[in-house]
């Protein structure tokens, strides 16, 4: 199958014909507003700091993304969390009752969820006994109403990274969207696939600041795909999905990068400290490699060690009922405190 990728074939006709919403400041987007007067929207005119509507664009914060990133700002779509942003790619491309996606089990549920939330057929191909993806078969499974393919990569909840050569090969040989989750790209030493957007015209990539950056309560979800591809989801996005309060935090936690890649640092060589003492645990029967933020294990009986871990006030995601995962406890990487407990708690379970 030889790629030859066009947005316009994949965009749904309806949104092909639909005109976006449009507030009255849009025609301002590149004026200095500082001494107007706006009366346009209805809002109430006394300043607490939030009483206007934010920038329907985040303007200053994917400035501040781009630099940071080697991307241009119209290759950035912001979101209320990245769930939003993965809605906006099914209710752009994928027509209900007639298109399909594949996805690689285990991996994310959301994928599934907004499948059937958006009335989209989830063609599933395992992946391999290795969790890497399994190229050949995906390929496949295509046919001429696949519109997107899911990748997560680092993976949850397996947490290693996909091979790069059976990226490229869904990359060059599918006409379709090839969506890369990488929420968990900070603690990997691999190189995120946005060196390659520009190479790509089919490459669209997801981010968030909920995991590295320590923001999950603000729910800030970011994209990144060629301009041609935004463009398609500024189009049916919410006006104001991303609130003030979320853009003026995030711009500040984007301001301290040392900050960030301290606590990074720090989270790696805890995980590092805990798949060493996971080696000593006699119930654990295998460790899986990771370069995310939280560790696969298998266990000699994951609903009992679960339960038993509940008993003892840690809470950890018991994945024994998804493909290929019997058996498996996910453990997060908490604070050197944290794991320490967890440690505590598992010696504990062994004299049991």
């Amino acid at each position: 199958m030889e790629n030859s990728f066009d947005i316009n074939n994949l965009v749904r006709e309806n949104v092909k014909l639909m005109k976006p919403y449009s507030s009255a400041r849009d025609e301002f987007e590149d004026f200095d507003t500082a001494d107007m007067i706006f009366l346009d929207a209805n809002e109430n005119p006394f300043q607490n700091g939030v009483n206007r509507y934010p920038d329907p664009q985040q303007s200053s914060l994917k400035v501040v993304l781009a630099k940071q990133r080697n991307v241009k700002p119209n290759q950035i779509l912001l979101g209320n969390g990245s769930d939003e942003v993965l809605d906006l790619i099914f209710r752009a491309f994928c027509e209900p009752k007639v298109d399909n996606v594949i996805t690689l089990p285990p991996t994310y549920g959301m994928y599934g969820v907004l499948s059937n939330l958006n009335d989209i057929e989830n063609k599933e191909v395992l992946l391999s006994t290795h969790f890497q993806p399994q190229a050949e078969k995906i390929l496949e499974t295509v046919d001429e109403k696949t519109k997107i393919i899911f990748l997560c990569s680092p993976n949850n909840p397996t947490g290693n990274s996909f091979s790069d050569e059976s990226v490229v090969k869904l990359l060059e040989n599918f006409n379709g969207l090839v969506v890369i989750d990488e929420a968990y790209i900070d603690f990997s030493e691999k190189e995120s696939w946005l060196a390659k957007i520009n190479e790509y015209p089919n490459l669209f990539i997801t981010q968030t600041l909920s995991k590295a950056y320590g923001l999950a309560g603000i729910r800030l979800g970011i994209c990144y795909a060629s301009a041609a591809v935004i463009s398609v989801l500024n189009k049916i996005k919410p006006p104001y999905n991303v609130n003030e309060l979320t853009q003026l935090r995030a711009l500040e936690r984007l301001s301290n990068p040392d900050i960030i890649k301290s606590e990074i640092v720090s989270i790696i060589e805890q995980r590092d400290l805990l798949l060493k003492t996971l080696e000593e645990v006699k119930f654990v029967e295998k460790i899986y490699p990771t370069e995310a933020n939280f560790i696969l294990i298998k266990v000699d009986d994951a609903n009992k060690r679960y339960n038993e871990l509940i008993a003892k006030g840690i809470v950890i995601r018991n994945r024994t009922t998804q493909p290929l995962c019997e058996n498996t406890l996910r453990l997060t990487i908490g604070t050197e405190q944290e794991n320490e407990k967890l440690i505590e708690a598992l010696a504990s379970l062994i004299k049991i």
